[in-house]
């Protein structure tokens, strides 16, 4: 029987999308045997709205120029077409019609999954997909194992350092805690580095620099 398609769903503001975000992919979608990770930018996040965020249309460019000719890694307009706010649950939901047979992975950094209780519908959440919950720089991955609640200390999973990911365990746990080597990038420390006049070469693909600077973006906060 031929194994079902493996989808990673990577969420995000993406203001701006950095090598950060890219290496955490490739690690994930290697890890997992991912077919795919789809780069999901949002359109008004409904935690981290700010007046400086950069339009969801230059977002969305951002993306896709950091994404190209990279295999096994598509932008994703989903939310962005929806307009509003975007919703992870709503989000999952149209992927998952788009994609019934597939096995579908929502990738997360610790920081928001420590939030996740916040969520939207978000026990729905946990059950329409699979979660990665990936290391952030200074956020311990022990803190993420206790933010679900106690009906779910059963269903995660660690996967350690090279240790492979088995098929019998996708069906056993729902949640599973990814240790990478995370860069130490942030998109604040990047928009700050623009403000100021810094260089932000080696933070962002070269194509997403050029498209800053050319577009004007994070130059000043606005009022």
């Amino acid at each position: 029987m031929k194994r079902p398609e493996r989808i990673g769903v990577f969420g995000g503001t993406f203001d701006p999308v950095h090598n950060g975000h890219l290496k955490a992919a490739l690690a994930v979608g290697r890890r997992f045997g991912l077919s795919r990770v789809l780069f999901v930018p949002s359109n008004i996040p409904p935690h981290k709205a700010r007046a400086d965020m950069a339009a969801a249309a230059d977002r969305m460019a951002m993306v896709r120029l950091a994404l190209r000719g990279r295999a096994r890694c598509a932008a994703s307009p989903l939310e962005v077409r929806a307009g509003g706010r975007s919703y992870s649950i709503r989000t999952l939901r149209r992927i998952r019609r788009l994609h019934p047979r597939a096995r579908i992975f929502f990738i997360v950094g610790t920081d928001a999954f420590l939030e996740i209780e916040t969520w939207k519908e978000w026990r729905s959440v946990l059950d329409e997909s699979l979660f990665i919950v990936m290391t952030r720089p200074g956020v311990s991955l022990a803190r993420a194992r206790r933010a679900p609640g106690p009906e779910y200390a059963g269903r995660i999973r660690l996967v350690r350092r090279a240790e492979r990911v088995r098929e019998e365990w996708l069906t056993s746990y729902r949640i599973f805690l990814f240790p990478i080597d995370a860069l130490d990038i942030a998109a604040t420390e990047i928009r700050a580095r623009v403000r100021d006049g810094r260089p932000i070469a080696g933070l962002v693909p070269a194509a997403v620099g050029r498209y800053i600077r050319e577009r004007g973006l994070y130059k000043k906060l606005s009022r």
